[in-house]
């Protein structure tokens, strides 16, 4: 092999552990953001759970007539 064929094999490489180390980044980014949006959602079905067992009690200016 001569040296132009080790270059452009060199930059290959070089740029595939560049476009590796950049994916993984992106990856790291999103699996952090993934987290955080499980958190919220767990923290949201909690919120309508409890809101779904409360028993809304009405007075009886609130409660509408059977005719409406």
């Amino acid at each position: 092999m001569n040296d132009e064929v080790v270059e452009r094999i060199e930059l290959k490489i070089a740029y595939l552990e560049r476009a590796n180390n950049d994916l993984s980044e992106v990856v790291y980014r999103q699996q952090q953001q993934i987290d955080a949006l499980r958190a919220e959602l767990s923290v949201l079905n909690g919120k309508m759970e409890a809101a779904m067992t409360e028993a809304t009690v009405y007075t009886p200016e609130q409660e509408k007539p059977p005719h409406y």
